[in-house]
């Protein structure tokens, strides 16, 4: 019963967070919300919480909450899917006959690219506020390339499906400042949709999910930032703009300065961060997938991401279907990844053990001064001389390999060095599957400038660690 107590109180607390979410005064690599310093983490559903009429996006926010998951990604409704795209098995993106909202209202069978969609709104800021009352930070992603012909075929923005006679260009055409018509409903509903949420604090837009795909153009891009910035000047809160940059891991070349979170898909490793690290902005890896469905490969890869230096991970997770908002749904072997309560469990846990630490004033370490078991992967953050946060894990994608992810599940114990000044220490242990306490010890440094060896518990996958100097 107190937990219970506890938790509602928190959820009371978070309906107003004071300020939007934005990057952090001391450390722009990392989030602050309602000025408390903030990493976000979730594993959520394929982005059609707000677009699709028949998801219970009461129960879907409810079951993140319960883990002490803080983010979901959504799709605005300017795009949807159809089932079969992608070979999702009942994908959120592909609404039932008749359960499409989109911001335009529809008449005579539809689109009216000048009139609104007033109920669609309503759902949009219902589920926006619902999600700020469980501490939940909306992304709300608001546009899409068009990737095939499926998509475009039913896009309210193809001349075929709208009562205005825009559209009539290749769907390569229609993210590209090559259709002046097109341009001004795209800027229309970007100013609709940000002044309908200017009161929000847990919110940030995306400008457009993956545009290196179908033709979106960087001047586009940077056309809309422009469009979310101008329509926010005379507000009071100004929300974070993200910018979707590459699958994998590249270097950030001519940084929209309008932009203040950049976003990777399937960053494993982690490259990414590195690249990229004296840029001034927060990176994210805000999509996984395609390796397989089991938990380790995403708890490990939100792990690996954060602890290199991420403020953001999210998995994507097939669980989440209509009729099975609480991700109680098993995802078929054809699907392109993963989802299970265990796994949202688990990066629950992640969540945690950075709320134990003081991320924002530490930096990763010198590959050099900290060393793993062979065959591992080792990350560390450090507040130089007080505090040492490491993960160790073992896994790794590997080419031809089905799953190409592959994790060695061995269990054994293992030894990690760390180069630490002298001093008194304490160390815990944390088992990253079930979040609790694996191995305790205190330990005594006596000079500085060697590294000094630690003996894990008995572990299989990955595990944590926290030194604090005492």
């Amino acid at each position: 019963m107190p937990m219970k107590l506890v938790f509602w109180g928190f959820l009371a607390a978070a309906t107003v967070f004071g300020q939007p979410l934005r990057l952090g005064s001391e450390n722009p690599h990392y989030f602050a919300l309602g000025g408390t310093p903030t990493v976000l983490v979730t594993s959520g559903e394929h982005y059609g919480a707000v677009l699709n009429a028949g998801f219970d996006y009461v129960r879907y926010l409810d079951t993140l909450a319960k883990d002490r998951l803080n983010l979901t990604r959504v799709f605005s409704g300017s795009y949807r899917e159809v089932a079969g795209d992608f070979a999702i098995t009942s994908n959120t993106l592909a609404p039932a006959p008749g359960q499409f909202l989109s911001p335009w209202a529809q008449r005579e069978g539809k689109f009216d690219l000048t009139r609104w969609d007033e109920a669609y709104f309503a759902r949009l800021k219902a589920f926006v506020r619902a999600a700020g009352q469980r501490g939940i930070v909306v992304e709300l992603v608001l546009f899409c390339p068009l990737y095939e012909d499926s998509m475009w075929s039913v896009s309210p923005i193809n001349a075929r499906n709208n009562l205005n006679g825009l559209g009539e260009v290749a769907l390569t055409e229609v993210l590209a400042l090559k259709d002046a018509g097109l341009t001004g409903v795209q800027d229309a509903m970007v100013r609709k949709i940000v002044s309908e949420l200017r009161e929000f604090d847990n919110l940030y837009y995306e400008i457009c999910n993956e545009p290196y795909f179908g033709g979106v153009t960087a001047e586009w891009q940077e056309h809309i930032s422009r469009v979310i910035a101008e329509t926010e000047t005379g507000f009071a809160k100004k929300h974070l703009i993200a910018q979707n940059w590459a699958n994998g891991s590249s270097v950030i070349v001519k940084a929209n300065p309008q932009v203040g979170l950049f976003n990777f898909h399937y960053s494993r490793p982690p490259a990414a961060i590195a690249m990229n690290r004296e840029l001034p902005v927060a990176l994210g890896n805000n999509e996984t997938g395609f390796d397989g469905g089991d938990d380790a490969t995403y708890r490990i890869q939100g792990w690996d991401f954060l602890m290199a230096g991420g403020a953001l991970y999210n998995n994507l997770d097939y669980s989440f279907t209509v009729g099975h908002e609480d991700g109680s749904f098993v995802p078929g072997a054809g699907t392109p990844g993963g989802g299970s309560a265990a796994l949202r469990r688990q990066l629950g846990y992640l969540r945690a053990f950075f709320d134990e630490i003081p991320f924002w004033r530490m930096r990763a370490m010198e590959a050099g001064r900290v060393s793993g078991p062979d065959g591992a992967s080792v990350r560390a953050l450090e507040e130089a001389g007080r505090v040492y946060a490491v993960y160790v894990h073992h896994g790794r994608v590997v080419r031809d390999a089905k799953p190409r992810y592959q994790t060695d599940q061995t269990a054994a114990v293992r030894e990690i060095g760390i180069d630490l000044p002298a001093g008194k220490y304490a160390a815990v242990w944390r088992d990253t599957r079930t979040g609790r306490e694996a191995k305790v010890e205190r330990f005594t440094v006596q000079a500085g400038g060697e590294k000094k060896m630690l003996t894990s518990p008995v572990y299989a996958e990955d595990i944590g660690l926290i030194v604090r100097a005492e």
